[in-house]
């Protein structure tokens, strides 16, 4: 009987689960014993599906509070967004019905300029009739240069209910990374704030660029004689007070789900960046998915100090607002020293957090308001496993929302119960319901290791690999929006995997699962290095050599040997004042790494080039090596006895000749 029951397809294991799940609830109604009632049904049946396993069942039993909890906010989410889709909505139907719910509530604010969901909505409708007018088209779309302030959201908010797809480009972009991201998205327009007028200045009478319409928005509360112009653009602010704040309803009863909303930028670590395409689909999924999975309500204050241009600050972040009716409170720039005095102020019960805001957060000396605030839930994404036990007990945190997906995937992860280091978990039995997979690959390349019959080989527990999701086109939530370069597109995609004519997301991210289904970030395909015969993993080593010199800005990659196979490991580390001690910094090494994974060289800088949402680039330093000649800052090689010494030109001649002893 179990031989065979361990034969069905997935399909078959589905309606089998669902069935054991109806009989485990009508049990439960009858006895009263709801929760023991189905799990011993539960069980039961998932030992007959899976044969004869007993680890299963410890697992289950281990993890079915954790379940049971994930099931609730799942069921939640489901609701939502099939409620929404039976609707037709889109996201700026779903925002008019949050309006109708409380429209004098905050919904944004920064410094003392606030904006209840109302003016909200009636500067939104303003944008969207404004540029109606002017004769912009659904598909058409408008590039967004702009600080953060409540009016950024308003804008693509406006746009969206039109059908005009905004171009979200990162505020730090200048001449051709900017011209660059405007040109891919193949904008019609360029709607900027007064406050980044200069950046535009500097690529307004390149080619292309010259031909768009310029349309400049100050801040209503600034004073409009003392503010820059330039020549040529077209005042939007006093514009938009002449339009209209009626709904443009017709506009907007024609817009779907499926239709293509903003353009959200990768950061460009490694490259110019790729315009990532967000659908209301992907974005009501995503923003959803975060504020339910980590117990986001309506009544939080949110604090949000991150990039409005990004996934995190404006997808994440506004979303909550836009779709829960949260009221979150914003600022220009993350500022490490004024975090929690600002959460204090704005009596925030959440706040968001990405890269290493936590570590930079961390450093800072102890004050007495560091557990000062009301502050219950953070969540974002990036905090490191090293750190994570002394942030909480710190700040005195209850919850860490730790999240994983990317700006473009189709598959996401949330922790929703503070397990230390992991990115979120999927039961084994939850598989068929949210198709996503470890696959084994080449860490060198991050190519998949495929069998002999051609498929791609499943990870075990404990073992890493590439994290996939399964595209399904015809389902919103699983479908894959990819960028707005469709070659880049089609790199991202993995074909064939375990059967004729499937496709999957890849992500690029090394991921480990563990018996009880949590997943942990390993690397990311590229960042991994082979060295003395072992894959070393950079973010692993760049954790522990933060921890060892103070919480210093650290990033980690892999240089080229003459005459050796492999690259060997090179530390850049933030120290302008020259205050590291390389003795401490030997000893510690020795002390947590093994000798493959201990870096070979230690650059140390003034100062890291990063991206807007706190990732540094490594792209240059690798260009770079250990070249004497292309590098002024003091370059420290490990010898021998572990220890870190001056590099000096004589070491560089040895290693260049394969003499030296590595």
């Amino acid at each position: 009987m179990v031989e065979v029951i361990t034969q069905l397809s997935d399909k078959q294991k589905a309606v089998s689960i669902g069935v054991i799940l109806a009989v485990s609830v009508t049990i439960s109604l009858l006895c009263g014993e709801n929760l023991i009632a189905q799990a011993i049904v539960f069980l039961i049946g998932w030992f007959l599906l899976t044969g004869n396993r007993p680890t299963i069942v410890f697992v289950i039993g281990k993890t079915l509070p954790r379940d049971l909890k994930l099931l609730v906010r799942y069921v939640k989410l489901n609701y939502y967004l099939k409620k929404w889709d039976r609707a037709g909505w889109t996201v700026g139907h779903v925002f008019q019905s949050v309006v109708r719910r409380h429209p004098n509530k905050k919904a944004l604010q920064i410094d003392d300029h606030i904006m209840t969901f109302q003016d909200v909505e009636n500067l939104s409708n303003q944008v969207a009739n404004y540029f109606h007018a002017l004769g912009f088209h659904r598909g058409d779309t408008i590039a967004l240069l702009m600080e953060n302030k409540p009016e950024y959201g308003c804008m693509w908010l406006g746009l969206s209910k039109i059908g005009v797809i905004t171009a979200l480009i990162n505020t730090n972009l200048r001449r051709d990374v900017l011209l660059h991201s405007i040109r891919i998205a193949d904008a019609k327009a360029v709607i900027v704030g007064t406050e980044l007028i200069d950046a535009m200045e500097e690529i307004r009478n390149e080619e292309d660029i010259a031909k768009l319409p310029i349309y400049q928005h100050h801040d209503p509360m600034q004073v409009k004689q003392n503010l820059p112009q330039m020549s040529g653009t077209i005042g939007l602010t006093d514009a938009l007070t002449a339009a209209s704040t009626d709904s443009p309803t017709e506009q907007m009863n024609k817009g779907k789900a499926v239709d293509k909303m903003v353009y959200i930028y990768t950061s460009g670590t490694t490259g110019l960046p790729k315009a990532a395409v967000i659908t209301n689909a992907r974005y009501m999924f995503f923003v959803c998915g975060c504020g339910f999975m980590n117990g986001v309500r309506r009544s939080d204050i949110i604090y949000n100090p991150l990039p409005l241009y990004h996934t995190a600050g404006g997808m994440v972040g506004l979303g909550t607002v836009f779709l829960l009716g949260t009221t979150m409170v914003l600022r220009k720039r993350f500022s490490a020293s004024n975090f929690w005095t600002d959460c204090i102020k704005c009596k925030a019960t959440a706040a968001q957090y990405i890269g290493e805001i936590c570590r930079y957060l961390l450093s800072m000396p102890d004050k007495p308001h560091d557990t000062g605030h009301s502050v219950r839930l953070m969540f974002g994404n990036g905090l490191r496993p090293q750190i994570w036990p002394q942030f909480v007990a710190r700040f005195n945190i209850q919850d860490i929302g730790e999240v994983y997906g990317s700006t473009e995937g189709n598959s996401n992860l949330a922790n929703i119960d503070n397990t230390v280091g992991a990115v979120g978990f999927l039961p084994e039995y939850a598989a068929f319901l949210y198709p996503v997979a470890l696959i084994k690959c080449d860490e060198d390349t991050g190519e998949p290791l495929r069998n002999k019959e051609g498929w791609c080989i499943k990870c075990k527990p404990g073992e890493a690999g590439v994290f996939l999701g399964k595209i399904a086109r015809k389902n919103p939530l699983r479908a894959f929006g990819g960028y707005s370069d469709k070659k880049a597109s089609e790199k991202k995609i993995l074909r064939d995997v375990f059967k004729k004519g499937d496709a999957y997301f890849n992500s690029g991210d090394i991921l480990v699962r563990d018996i009880y289904g949590y997943f942990f970030f390993r690397d990311r395909t590229g960042d991994t290095f082979r060295w003395r015969g072992e894959n070393v993993s950079t973010s692993e080593v760049e954790a522990v050599i933060s921890n060892i010199v103070g919480l210093h800005d650290c990033v980690v990659y892999g240089v080229e040997i003459p005459h050796v196979e492999g690259r060997a490991g090179m530390a850049a580390i933030v120290d302008p004042q020259r205050e590291i001690s390389l003795e401490n910094l030997s000893n510690g090494v020795r002390g947590c790494l093994p000798a493959y994974a201990r870096p070979v060289f230690v650059r140390l800088m003034n100062e890291l080039s990063m991206t807007g949402t706190f990732k540094m680039k490594k792209l240059g330093l690798q260009t770079d090596g250990f070249d004497l000649e292309k590098v002024q800052d003091p370059i420290y090689f490990l010898h021998p006895d572990g220890v870190y010494r001056l590099f000096t030109k004589d070491d560089y001649e040895k290693i260049q000749s394969g003499n030296a002893r590595l």
